[in-house]
């Protein structure tokens, strides 16, 4: 049994094409998990972590995936997460469960909009983390620049541990700046670490280095402070301990420096994660609410007390639903029952597995701290698992909103139950693929991240359950909102014979920066406290379909104060009605507007090209935020509306003859201008 200090449980997150699956190839080969390397775009066999067919043939990561490996004494749980912004899922969950996170950024772009993505997911789940800064052995490569750039674009304090051998095509290795002993990565594969003294023409550069660090660092140590103002030699223990408390408190980030396609620099990675990432006991206490009494409740990694687990991941097999789940206390064993308490379900655990990619080992016992895969059990992501008798509840995942929809017709009368099983399992198996049929055309509507999360859904339905479809033009997934409060009196009557239904509801809606908050202000009882929660239900009900253009309603606070009831014919049916009808009324009168997806966006272009990138961004409603020019290229940044984005990939390679790329993610909701607002309304409010 692995001690728990010696367990590491962690994610490789990064902007898309930085290197994450080169990464985890290396460190898998490393470790003497695989014995053979394969490359991402290398026409063999695929990445390890890539097992998938679609992303062998694209060259990118969609779907993360779990493996386990040790390096020394220490048991590395290992995440393979996409870059793309559209598998942006994939990452949260992910990050939601694990302990600690390796950075990887490009020695050239340095910080990219998909690392800003992933910096606020880090942030949001408070997951220690390294920075890896990749490719040191590309053109233009330029580490330092990078830090500087951790430290002004995403507000981190970047410590560099080391100090690089040469760059581009002469990088050659690294200097370790805490034992200042230089390190090379020799072999057919960078097998052969060879740790030597630092060459004569190095040391200088390299001690001034050290120095700058050891006082950065010694701000977070009085031991050292003391020492370094003696002029003693500071212990290298003393060294690690500091930065591994900084790490862990997220007041610094270890910078490491490599190529892992040129295989240099990986083995410092490893010797980094077991130094300065936590253990499960070292992360910060997990809390957890207690579903009857809804009080806050601690959760520690301990292996011998009751059972706490989470769901974060399923996918459909052919054995049955495969479901990846963290363990966070208690051990789970081989024929044990558990309780899922978002369902008030037992479930026995008949097998689970560890996984490696898509390969499983079958395991009988798994203590706190591990990550494991439970086999044909039912459940939904973010359940949490308990030891009969514990009520605890761990709090789910942040999932973004859809932003593109598409409508899909099948081809033909055989497809249809086809495309309902796909459907049924892309949405149990990913939170943001969202499937809904148009009252009106009858049509089905699949919404996702963005045109490549749903092209890949469409060519799995074809090639995993050989289904047809006819896929519309995308379409933006708008909003509406209020744009002032106003006030809603409505009474719901209806005499039927018998008794009737009589509800009565006043109060008023304003916006807000919430999605939806309602606030029950009635007094005296003038509505029973019974018919509150059925109020609350119809308000929300009132939001699922605006009354400009039908798409959901955000922004929005409701204040119910006061109303009036029937002995007999008043029911929660007929409150949740009249609240629904009362939010309407309200935000008919309340100057509703549209909302529009933005996305920030990013293309690197050759400088030749950069006139023409900005002003045909600036055609498509967009908003120029700068940009940043490096040798030959520069990286231009701007806000523009999705609607305004799709088919560009076409055009920019048009006219930029091929020679620049983009990426984009989800910004904010911004109101739609005046003009396109009358155009999607049309007939006006409804």
């Amino acid at each position: 049994m692995i001690p728990l200090q010696n367990i590491r449980n962690i994610g490789i997150s990064a902007h898309i094409d930085s290197g994450k699956t080169t990464l985890t190839e290396r460190i898998l080969f490393y470790t003497g998990r695989i014995h053979k390397i394969e490359e991402v775009r290398g026409g063999g066999a695929g990445a390890t972590m890539d097992f998938m067919e679609l992303e062998q043939e694209k060259g990118i990561t969609i779907t993360s995936a779990a493996t386990t490996c040790m390096w020394h004494d220490l048991q590395i749980n290992l995440i393979d997460t996409p870059g793309h912004v559209d598998f942006t899922i994939e990452v949260e969950r992910a990050l939601r469960v694990l302990d600690g996170g390796v950075m990887v950024l490009c020695a050239v772009a340095g910080v990219q909009s998909q690392s800003i993505t992933v910096d606020r997911q880090m942030k949001r789940y408070r997951v220690p983390r390294i920075a890896f800064i990749n490719k040191m052995d590309r053109l233009g490569a330029n580490p330092f620049r990078v830090v500087q750039a951790l430290r002004e674009k995403l507000g981190l304090n970047p410590f560099l541990l080391q100090h690089p051998i040469g760059s581009e095509d002469t990088f050659t290795g690294v200097i370790d700046l805490i034992e200042m002993n230089a390190h090379y990565f020799e072999g057919e594969k960078g097998e052969e670490h060879r740790i030597v003294p630092i060459p004569d023409y190095l040391q200088s550069e390299a001690q001034e280095a050290r120095d700058q660090l050891l006082d950065r660092i010694s701000i977070f140590s009085e031991p050292m402070m003391e020492l370094l103002i003696d002029g003693k030699e500071v212990p290298k223990e003393l060294i690690w301990d500091t930065i591994r408390q900084g790490t862990l408190n997220h007041q610094l980030t270890p910078v490491l420096i490599g190529s892992a396609y040129k295989n240099k620099g990986v083995q410092n990675l490893l010797d980094a994660i077991a130094l300065y990432l936590p253990s499960p006991m070292d992360r910060e206490v997990v809390q957890a609410f207690d579903v009857k009494t809804n009080e806050t409740v601690e959760v520690y990694a301990d292996p011998d007390t009751s059972l706490v687990a989470m769901a974060f991941k399923l996918t459909d097999e052919d054995t049955g639903q495969l479901t990846y789940t963290r363990i966070y206390s208690g051990t789970l064993k081989k024929g044990d029952t558990v309780y899922n308490t978002r369902t008030g379900k037992r479930l026995r655990i008949g097998r689970f597995v560890r996984m490696h990619a898509n390969h499983r080992q079958e395991i009988s016992e798994a203590p706190a701290g591990n990550i494991v895969a439970l086999i044909g059990i039912d459940c939904n992501s973010g359940d949490t698992f308990c030891s009969e008798g514990v009520n605890l509840s761990l709090e789910g995942m942040f999932v973004p909103e859809p932003v593109v929809t598409l409508a899909v017709t099948p081809k033909h009368q055989d497809d249809m139950d086809r495309i309902s099983k796909a459907i049924h399992r892309f949405t149990r198996e990913d939170p943001t693929f969202r499937v809904k049929v148009d009252p009106e055309s009858k049509q089905t509507l699949i919404s996702g991240m963005g045109e490549l999360h749903l092209e890949i859904y469409i060519e799995r339905m074809k090639r995993e359950y050989n289904a047809e479809v006819y896929v519309g033009a995308p379409a933006v997934a708008y909003r509406e909102t209020i744009s002032q409060p106003a006030t809603f009196d409505y009474t719901l009557k209806k005499q039927t014979g018998g008794s009737g239904d009589f509800a009565h509801v006043i109060g008023r809606i304003e916006p807000c920066d919430e999605p939806f908050v309602f606030e029950n202000r009635v007094v005296g009882g003038a509505i029973p406290k019974q018919f509150i929660s059925a109020c609350e239900k119809g308000c929300h009900d009132g939001t699922q379909s605006g009354l400009l253009i039908g798409y959901p309603v955000t922004g929005v606070k409701v204040i119910l104060t006061g109303g009036d009831y029937h002995n007999v014919d008043s029911s929660d049916l007929a409150f949740r009605s009249a609240a629904k009808q009362g939010f309407l009324q309200g935000f008919r009168k309340a100057a509703p507007i549209i909302l529009e997806p933005i996305m920030l966006v990013e293309v690197e272009t050759p400088n030749e090209y950069v006139g023409r990138v900005q002003g045909d961004l600036s055609s498509r409603r967009g908003m120029l935020l700068g940009s940043q020019t490096m040798e030959g290229y520069s990286v231009i940044r701007a806000e523009v509306p999705l609607k305004e984005m799709f088919g560009y990939a076409k055009d920019l390679r048009s006219f930029t003859a091929g020679q620049a790329s983009f990426s984009m993610e989800f910004a904010s909701y911004r109101q739609v201008p005046p003009v396109q607002q009358t155009q999607l309304v049309g007939g006006g409010v409804r």
